[in-house]
């Protein structure tokens, strides 16, 4: 076995943000390597992702996943290369997806640990559309709207991991119209040009309302909200009768010190009767297998694309997530520590 490593840095939140995360709520941090226990392995982190969801892990608020702890590393997809095992079943040699990102080499119980082809895909896309991400998509649109063949859906943050995969799913499985919002003249010839939506808007060229109703003359039966605020209230207006509203994010108030007002017209949600349901992927673990076979399909097909915005080295880690706060990546936002 060749010599393990020494050290690892990794990433410290060392204070609890109050609006935006600022550099001096973080810290990179060396520590230690030993080798890995019984039933461990040790993972040299090849790739690991950040999230819009690890803003509200900062925050000491009970949630859906527990808070980030403080002079604690950070945690995360990643997916890596094992290079020492004490569990049957894994090789030096293995790539896995793990959650322990936010640092160069992971101590990861082998039961948390999931084995990746190489040859099925390149890694980073375990992080991204054959991972989380895509199933965040496929889970919401499938199953969370209910979504059927001629269905106008709208995806808000649509040039995003999970958008953008939304949207040509519902492109894949016949939609009469994909519509996407995004904060870019860019990310809007992108949507149109490369992933096939019907049309797109940029929400910073004016009401989302009157853009969306413009872009759906007919009303829309599918809302999948990465945004929340005036985009969820845009929606409600242009419902159809029996439309449905998954929820997956609210970007735009994330990082709000004072709690954001809630759409005003909630009261057509009676008249339209309509559905609006969160959607958490760690709900949906038993599509895994039919998402993969289906994902894979389209990829080798080209009918789906996906774009990563790849930033290298661990020191740009904490650099890369506010990028993707403030919505500068195109697709997954992806740490890369391969150099």
């Amino acid at each position: 076995m060749s010599a393990l490593p020494e050290s690892s840095r990794e990433w410290h939140l060392v204070a609890r943000p109050h609006g935006w995360p600022k550099p001096e709520d973080v810290a990179l941090r060396e520590v230690p390597v030993a080798a890995p226990g019984e039933g461990h392995l040790l993972v040299r982190n090849l790739h690991f992702s950040v999230d819009p969801y690890m803003r509200g892990r900062m925050n000491d608020v009970k949630s859906y996943v527990p808070p980030f702890q403080l002079d604690k590393p950070m945690d995360g997809g990643a997916v890596g290369e094992v290079i020492a095992s004490e569990a049957e079943g894994f090789e030096v040699g293995d790539h896995v997806l793990h959650g322990l990102g936010w640092r160069e080499y992971a101590d990861v119980p082998a039961k948390h640990a999931t084995k990746v082809d190489a040859s099925l895909a390149p890694l980073s896309a375990y992080l991204g559309v054959l991972g989380m991400t895509g199933l965040t998509a496929y889970a919401g649109l499938f199953e969370v709207a209910s979504f059927k063949e001629g269905d106008a859906v709208f995806v808000s943050g649509a040039a995003g991991a999970v958008g953008s995969q939304v949207g040509q799913m519902a492109r894949i499985k016949g939609a009469s119209r994909v519509i996407g919002s995004a904060g870019s003249d860019e990310k809007v010839k992108l949507l149109v040009e490369e992933y096939g939506f019907d049309t797109a808007f940029n929400y910073k060229n004016g009401s989302v309302h009157e853009q969306l109703k413009a872009a759906a003359p007919d009303g829309i039966d599918v809302y999948f909200d990465n945004v929340g605020g005036d985009h969820l209230e845009a929606a409600i207006s242009s419902f159809n009768v029996h439309g449905r509203a998954t929820i997956c994010g609210m970007i735009a108030v994330y990082n709000d010190t004072e709690p954001a007002p809630g759409p005003r017209n909630m009261a057509m949600v009676i008249g339209k009767r309509l559905r609006l349901q969160g959607v958490l992927v760690s709900d949906h673990a038993a599509l895994q297998p039919q998402f993969v076979q289906d994902v894979a399909g389209w990829l080798r097909s080209g009918e789906l694309k996906y774009d990563e915005t790849v930033v290298e080295g661990i020191e740009n880690g904490f650099d890369a997530f506010l990028g993707l706060l403030r919505g500068e990546n195109t697709g997954k936002m992806i740490v890369s520590l391969t150099r």
